[in-house]
């Protein structure tokens, strides 16, 4: 048997039209019905019709969770199961939910409240950074108050978050082919997430994880783990931490993983794992189709 992990995309991953081709099947129809009653809104009337608020972290965050997670059990309802999981930023939650550590809908509305919470933080600014001098990216962000590095994705690409004027400082200073700011609400992954991080803390010591049915790799420390409370204390911390994508991706191979599905829309994270490491075979379930026989 081939040993697989599961990956799923976060925000900037979504797509108008995500998730429509589900509607014909009736396990999903009933997902979508439970997540309209908890969200008090219509995942798929957003996922159709409503470009601007689909880019929206209150509305984002929600629709790839419901999205991706469908997809997740269509895949097992066919007799799949992965042998590792990981996420990428809201993508974490996906994972955990697919690992067995909280029911569905515990996990959509931490989702909702993590979305609302995030989506209030305004002020920050993030902005990706591509094919740069990784040393000089570093000692300039060291030498520059009140920004970190919040997305370390792989060897060429990665996302800086905190004040704008520290921002724009690096980017200015940076040696790097491109340059871009991100259309986000606020310096996630930041220090400047810590109010938010903390509020959302008195959400979360109020679910309860189970342990994990599969290891987990966490975007702030990229060991797997089926603990319980290792895995609650690293998603407590993700919202000020960085998300170490590149090492997870370096994991993979460590870990005896020989295939990767990549399930949500678009193909960012077996992009990036591509440009970090080899031999794995990389696949996508990013619609009804994409899913295996």
């Amino acid at each position: 048997m081939t040993k697989t992990a599961w990956v799923f995309p976060g925000q900037g991953s979504q797509a108008l039209g995500m998730g429509t081709d589900l509607l014909d099947i009736p396990a999903a129809q009933e997902k979508f019905a439970a997540a309209e009653a908890i969200l008090g809104w219509s995942v798929t009337e957003i996922c159709q019709n409503e470009e601007e608020k689909l880019s929206n972290t209150r509305y984002t965050q929600p629709c790839l969770y419901v999205v991706e997670s469908i997809l997740a059990d269509l895949i097992r309802e066919k007799g799949h199961q992965p042998d590792l999981v990981a996420g990428h930023s809201l993508g974490e939650y996906v994972a955990l939910y697919v690992a067995g550590v909280f029911e569905w809908s515990t996990g959509l509305k931490l989702v909702k409240q993590r979305a609302e919470m995030m989506d209030s933080a305004a002020g920050g600014m993030m902005a990706a950074l591509m094919n740069f001098d990784r040393d000089q990216l570093e000692q300039l962000i060291a030498d520059t108050p009140d920004v970190v590095l919040a997305n370390d994705n792989s060897p060429a690409q990665v996302v800086i978050s905190g004040t704008p004027e520290a921002v724009q400082t690096v980017m200015s200073q940076a040696k790097a082919k491109r340059a871009i700011p991100l259309k986000v609400s606020g310096a996630f992954h930041s220090h400047l997430m810590a109010d938010v991080a903390n509020n959302f803390q008195k959400i979360l010591d109020n679910v309860e994880f189970k342990p994990a049915k599969v290891p987990v790799l966490s975007n702030v420390e990229p060991v797997p783990t089926v603990d319980p409370q290792v895995l609650k204390q690293r998603l407590s911390q993700q919202m000020t931490g960085s998300v170490r994508w590149r090492e997870i991706s370096l994991q993979l191979p460590a870990n005896t993983i020989e295939k990767v599905v990549e399930i949500g829309p678009g193909n960012v994270l077996t992009g990036l794992i591509k440009r970090t490491t080899t031999d794995l075979i990389l696949e996508n379930v990013r619609k009804a189709a994409e899913l295996p026989n």
